[in-house]
């Protein structure tokens, strides 16, 4: 029984020494050396390449608003007056914007080439507010949105002196955080990447219940 035992440290040793040394290595490493690679949730991954300057999370959040909800509604000839089509995108943009309390929203005005110039960048103002207007009617804050900015005629999507609906818009943007910088602004930063890490390791319930009462798992 005692040479059992006297064996078991040598063993032990034997052991270690023969396991793979790069995994042990991963124990000692430099604290932030291994990353996680978006496994726990993508959020992780993204919060590193903002902190790293490989991102900007504001321009992130734009382009996941372009591609998630449309940002541009149309107006009738020499109306600021918000159709049905409108009113739907609007609703669906003002449901995207409450996930991200955090985040300021700007509003721009546009008309077509009829008129003058004067004009139609009040008029582009107009509609840029009406639309402000109805996002805070569906409960998003009027200080996180902007509608100061009209482009009148300046930037037609179609480029023609005559009537066109395409350029009697208004497109909603991202445009920055509430406050200050998104590293340093009283943690609002934090609550966002925070929330976002939590929602995306939070595993997926596979439990069903069967007609008969009993658990069924999915593999």
């Amino acid at each position: 029984m005692r040479k059992a035992l006297t064996l078991l440290p040598v063993l032990a040793l034997t052991g270690c020494a023969n396991s793979d040394p790069v995994m042990h290595r991963s124990y000692f490493g430099e604290a932030g050396a291994l990353v996680d690679g978006g496994n726990f949730g993508n959020a992780v991954m993204q919060n590193t390449q903002v902190m790293t300057g490989e991102r900007s999370y504001v321009y992130d959040l734009s382009n996941r608003f372009a591609n998630e909800v449309l940002t541009t509604v149309n107006f009738a000839f020499n109306s600021d007056v918000l159709d049905a089509g409108a009113r739907d995108t609007l609703s669906e943009q003002a449901a995207w914007i409450r996930q991200f309390p955090e985040v300021r929203f700007k509003v721009y005005g546009h008309a077509d080439l009829v008129g003058s110039s004067a004009y139609n960048k009040n008029l582009g103002l107009r509609r840029a507010r009406a639309v402000v207007d109805y996002l805070t009617s569906h409960g998003i804050s009027r200080a996180r949105l902007e509608a100061v900015v009209s482009f009148g005629e300046a930037q037609p999507l179609i480029v023609t002196q005559g009537r066109e609906r395409r350029n009697r818009r208004t497109v909603t943007e991202v445009s920055g955080f509430v406050k200050s910088h998104p590293i340093i602004m009283d943690g609002k930063y934090a609550e966002v990447v925070y929330r976002e890490t939590i929602t995306s390791a939070a595993p997926a319930s596979t439990i069903v219940m069967a007609p008969t009462g009993s658990t069924v798992g999915s593999e």
